[in-house]
């Protein structure tokens, strides 16, 4: 193949997990030109990576097919559809991809001329398989081979940059020992553990180990961060929406500290990708979904009757993450903070 399309997916953790398809596209055909088509913010995650030749940035709304259109006259050989949406499939035809590839999902089937299918338990229901395999179960049926489950991701100039910069800002040294948390995640507030548990542990992993502690947040969460600064009542907490945000700016400050405590987002898989220690919690959601098999992650999850539901919004008492207790994470942050060996869960 000279010439292949890669819709790669839409949500962070998403695209992070399928790094390693991405990387054995490019180990499999080393010489073909390989586009990239996704959201400015995939763009962003992906910067400073060498597997895509280009990448192109897709509006959300009808001004998609007339940007698309103007890329008619360069047809692909193949296109890889990683979301499962029925957009993305006509969005390849308008490009002119000779064939496409993806998953018999959204009602898209019958422009498909690789059909794939998810795994189904007897019950005909979706199997909770890490979508790492779903993943390279893509480029596989192209010709390429996995040879590594190692989610990979990269820093630009730039971004290291921001990153000083924020480190000037709060009078960071390579002494300090940088604690991230992140509270939040787009799927939904289900998946949020409570303010008041963060600014707990905040409380004792300042008091107990004299750490610095950022807490991330995307402009839709700096609310959150704030609110756990100042419900923490410490010194040497922040927030970073005190200098704005951006994804460029989270990759280079997680590439760069200690320790992650967050909840079932994008920044947990960012983590994996540069091999920082890191506590996911999880409540609504399986675990084996979103597996990133690093060794320096632990996983924990109160086990509730009406768990895993899957919901973006808890319509009960939130009890799987509320009886998550600050407790038991701060256990296992000391763990890491004290360098003992900790394998992933």
């Amino acid at each position: 193949m000279k010439r292949i399309a890669v819709f790669v997916p839409n949500w962070v953790g998403d695209v992070v997990m399928a790094t390693p398809a991405f990387r054995a596209l490019r180990e499999s055909f080393p010489h073909a030109e390989i586009r990239c088509f996704g959201r400015q913010y995939v763009a962003d995650v992906l910067a400073g990576n060498p597997w895509f030749d280009k990448f192109h940035v897709m509006p959300k709304k009808i001004r998609t097919v007339l940007s698309v259109l103007t890329q008619r006259h360069d047809r692909f050989d193949v296109g890889i559809l990683f979301p499962n949406s029925l957009r993305s499939a006509i969005l390849g035809k308008l490009i002119g991809c000779t064939r496409l590839v993806g998953y018999d999902r959204g009602d898209r089937g019958w422009l498909l001329d690789r059909r794939l299918y998810p795994k189904r338990s007897s019950h005909s229901r979706i199997r909770p398989v890490p979508i790492v395999y779903s993943y390279a179960r893509l480029v596989e049926s192209v010709g390429a081979r996995i040879n590594s489950w190692a989610l990979e991701l990269f820093t630009t100039i730039e971004e290291e940059l921001l990153a000083d910069r924020a480190w000037e800002h709060w009078d960071l040294d390579a002494q300090d020992r940088v604690v991230l948390f992140h509270p939040g995640g787009a799927f939904g507030s289900a998946k949020h553990w409570p303010m008041a548990h963060f600014a707990s542990l905040a409380r004792q992993l300042i008091d107990q180990f004299a750490v610095r502690i950022l807490v991330l947040c995307g402009p839709n969460e700096i609310e959150i961060a704030r609110q756990i600064v100042l419900e923490t009542r410490r010194w040497g907490i922040h927030s970073l929406g005190e200098i704005g945000p951006s994804l460029g700016l989270t990759k280079a400050c997680v590439r760069r500290s200690q320790l992650l405590v967050t909840t079932d987002s994008g920044p947990r898989h960012i983590a994996a990708a540069f091999g920082v220690p890191c506590i996911a919690l999880f409540g609504p959601t399986f675990i084996d979904w979103t597996k990133t098999f690093a060794r320096s992650e632990v996983c924990l999850q109160f086990k509730v009757p009406c768990g895993p539901c899957q919901k973006p919004v808890c319509w009960t008492d939130h009890q799987c993450m509320r009886e998550l207790r600050p407790d038991v994470v701060f256990e296992k942050a000391a763990r890491f903070l004290r360098k003992e060996v900790v394998h992933a869960a």
